[in-house]
This record gives C-alpha cells, sequence and structure tokens, in this order.
C-alpha cells in the first residue's frame, strides 16, 4: 500500500524529517534522505503495530493533494512510501475467485513489473483502495 510522505529538507546543521500524515505519530528524522526514509518504513511498521493493537483498524492512506491542503504541511515536499499492511490485517483466508484470463494476465504483469509481493497482495490491496473510496 503506497501511503503519502511529506518531507521537510534539513541543511548542514538540521536532520531531514519525514511524516506519514496517515499514520498518527509516524514521524522520524535523519542526516541523509535515505536514512530518514528508511526509518519512515521503521516507524511506520511500530506505529502501525500499536494502532492495530489498540483499534483493530489499519489507518488507510489518503492523497497527498488532500494533505498539501492543511496548513502546516502546505510548503512540505512529497512523496511516497511503500508499506506493505497484510501483517496488520488478520489471519489470511483462503477463496476462490473467477476472473477473465485478460485480467488475470494484466495482474500478473503489474506484479512482475512493479515489485509486488504476489497476486493476493495485489488483489488485497486494491480491494482495501476500493473499500477506502466507498
Amino acid at each position: 500500500m503506497q501511503y503519502p510522505i511529506c518531507i521537510e529538507w534539513g541543511d548542514e546543521g538540521t536532520a531531514i524529517g519525514i511524516q506519514i500524515p496517515d499514520i498518527p505519530g509516524a514521524v522520524t528524522a535523519g542526516d541523509t534522505f535515505e536514512d530518514a526514509y528508511n526509518a519512515a518504513i521503521e516507524v511506520a511498521h511500530i506505529m502501525l503495530e500499536e494502532i492495530v493493537a489498540d483499534t483493530g483498524e489499519v489507518p488507510m492512506p489518503t492523497s497527498a493533494a488532500q494533505h498539501r491542503s492543511h496548513p502546516d504541511l502546505a510548503n512540505m515536499g512529497w512523496g511516497m512510501l511503500e508499506i506493505d499492511i497484510t501483517p496488520y490485517l488478520g489471519k489470511t483466508e483462503k477463496v476462490n475467485v473467477t476472473l477473465p484470463g485478460f485480467v488475470v494476465k494484466r495482474i500478473d504483469r503489474f506484479v512482475r513489473d512493479h515489485s509486488v509481493k504476489s497476486r493476493s497482495s495485489f488483489l488485497a490491496d486494491a480491494a482495501l483502495e476500493k473499500l477506502g473510496r466507498a
């Protein structure tokens, strides 16, 4: 699942900060962008674990455009962070679905070309995105 991140670029005396607005408490920093980005992945997993333990709900990502209208985030840089949320969604269940061959081929091509974990992961992400918009 892709979550928008806002980036506060540091300078020689200030670290680079990253926030994940859709995950409360997911704020971190690093001396380089790479350090801050890797720390953001780590803090995202820590916060998701805590949030799910408290509420049972995984916070879903919203658009960066929606966040950019918030005054505290207006002048930030923006990017996307890929987070595997499947560990926080509960026990997996096997289901049997029937899809047209053309759709299966397109899914498999997307999974391969975008380094998605699996066809099942792709379908779960697509379903969560659709459910989040409903």
